[in-house]
């Protein structure tokens, strides 16, 4: 089966592994004024003073608690925060205001107390981190130094779980900022395979709220939760796919809870017998479907049927984001051999490019599908060949019509016509290629496997500067703040300037 998950030591994937607004990216703009339009003007804050909550242990019973913030309005953020995954809901990775690539140095190394998978945010000026053993830090931006820790409980080590290859498993997903309650998001996995829901205050790392978030089919311990969390409306979206190996028994899911920690959970489940994973690492992805109308569009891998009737799985599937309801869907005319080979969709998140999805999986096809209508069965747009095998993986840039797409062997830059037809254009070979930002004119992306930053020119490919980085996770992926770039690694958070 596929490394889907990311090991502990970054290796190539075996061959059977795996400020402004973008012209045409109006989907782009209605999901802004949407989520965020609420936040209040931006203005400095000092950084808090030094804290570190005590930890819950991990065998603890998790107790729902509803988040009351009183009559003051959260802080306001900052020009330069970071607040989710690739930047903004729909996952572009394209980051304004941010200065031309110079020489790549580094600024500060922190140490943490495990590997920091998700993209670390910037949050009011400040770094914070999580960890596979369960810690949310907050860091100087500046210096790297701990302003405060809190520990969630304990992770589940890969010895108790039934298969996967992260060891200890604990906060592996990107976290959210959550405009609403000020509060920033994180699903830890812990002891015994539960999943806990945490709303951290960003001030002093103080929880606020705690409940535990479960996938409505299959067995809790045999999930694992990988996608980034997305904000909408007060909500968390949390994904969930299976362990490294499909072992088990999980169903993938999307689970929806309030950000106050109060109220029933909401839930979609892929209509397959077994698998059917929502695991790649961009998570839910906000954007205009049908009608105009706000759509969570997510990525599904591989399900239990290799033939008959259909089951959900292997396709881009579209989601009501008040109730979790399924409002469309596509799916490869060759689902059914793409099950049997485990060459699905899964892999990659969609990339939402002007009115088009680009979906690309474990086959190497890309298909260019209709946002507002996703087409069912073979209902795509266009095809065209954009990855060697084994395909796609993470997540892509988006700038306009302009898609910078992860290869597992490399860097790919791909334009999208107003046909919708997909062309492929410089391919820049890596070991194994991380997701990619684009700031400053330039295109950064690491290759996780050698451990090495690149800036690149998003014209030609050609590396503008780079940088080595030690050990990173699989689908490492940079952050682009003000002139710095903050990559998660192994062993915690590196910085660089010259960005």
């Amino acid at each position: 089966m596929p490394s889907r998950h990311g090991a502990r030591r970054a290796r190539r994937l075996p061959s059977r592994a795996p400020g402004r607004v973008p012209r045409g990216l109006r989907a782009f703009a209605v999901l802004t004024a949407l989520t965020l339009a609420f936040v209040p003007a931006c203005t400095h804050s000092s950084p808090p003073a030094h804290a570190s909550p005590s930890p819950s242990p991990g065998g603890a019973a998790i107790t729902p608690q509803q988040y009351q913030p009183g009559a003051a309005s959260p802080p306001p953020t900052l020009p330069g925060d970071w607040l989710t995954y690739h930047h903004d809901a729909t996952r572009s990775g394209d980051v304004p205001d941010v200065p031309p690539p110079s020489r790549l140095a580094r600024s500060w190394s922190a140490a943490l107390d495990g590997a920091v998978y998700g993209q670390p945010l910037v949050v009011r000026g400040l770094v914070v981190a999580a960890t596979e053993n369960d810690s949310v830090y907050a860091l100087d931006r500046s210096s790297g130094r701990v302003v405060w820790r809190t520990r969630l409980g304990t992770p589940a080590p890969l010895s108790s779980l039934p298969c996967g290859d992260i060891d200890p498993l604990g906060i592996t997903s990107t976290p959210v900022y959550e405009p609403t309650t000020g509060l920033v998001f994180v699903v830890a996995e812990l002891a015994g395979g539960r999943h806990l829901l945490a709303g951290i205050d960003p001030v002093d790392g103080t929880v606020r709220v705690r409940r535990e978030v479960e996938p409505p089919r299959g067995t809790a311990a045999d999930h694992q939760q990988r996608g980034a969390l997305t904000a909408y409306d007060g909500r968390i979206l949390v994904a969930f796919g299976g362990l490294e190996g499909d072992c088990g028994d999980y169903v993938g899911a999307v689970v929806s809870a309030a950000a106050t920690g109060a109220g029933p959970l909401l839930s979609y489940a892929v209509p397959t017998a077994r698998q059917g994973g929502i695991w790649a690492p961009g998570g839910p992805v906000l954007t205009a479907g049908a009608g105009g109308r706000p759509a969570v569009m997510t990525s599904v891998g591989n399900g239990a049927a290799v033939g008959g009737a259909y089951d959900g799985s292997d396709s881009v599937v579209a989601l009501d984001p008040k109730t979790l309801t399924r409002t469309d869907v596509f799916a490869p005319s060759t689902w059914a051999a793409d099950n049997a080979h485990d060459l699905d969709l899964g892999s990659l998140t969609p990339a939402v490019v002007g009115r088009y999805l680009l979906a690309v999986g474990k086959s190497g096809t890309g298909y260019t599908l209709d946002a507002a209508r996703l087409g069912g069965v073979g209902g795509q747009v266009a095809q065209a060949s954009l990855c060697n095998a084994p395909g796609a993986f993470g997540a892509t840039a988006v700038v306009g019509s302009t898609v910078f797409l992860p290869c597992a062997d490399g860097l790919v830059r791909v334009d999208v016509d107003a046909a919708g037809s997909a062309r492929p254009g410089w391919r820049l070979a890596l070991a194994a290629a991380g997701s990619p930002v684009v700031g400053g004119g330039a295109v950064w992306v690491a290759d996780y496997a050698k451990g090495v930053l690149y800036a690149l020119d998003p014209a030609t490919g050609r590396a503008l500067t780079s940088a080595g980085t030690g050990t990173l996770p699989h689908f490492a992926s940079p952050v682009l703040t003000g002139g710095q770039v903050l990559l998660g690694t192994e062993t915690g958070v590196l910085a660089f300037g010259g960005a």
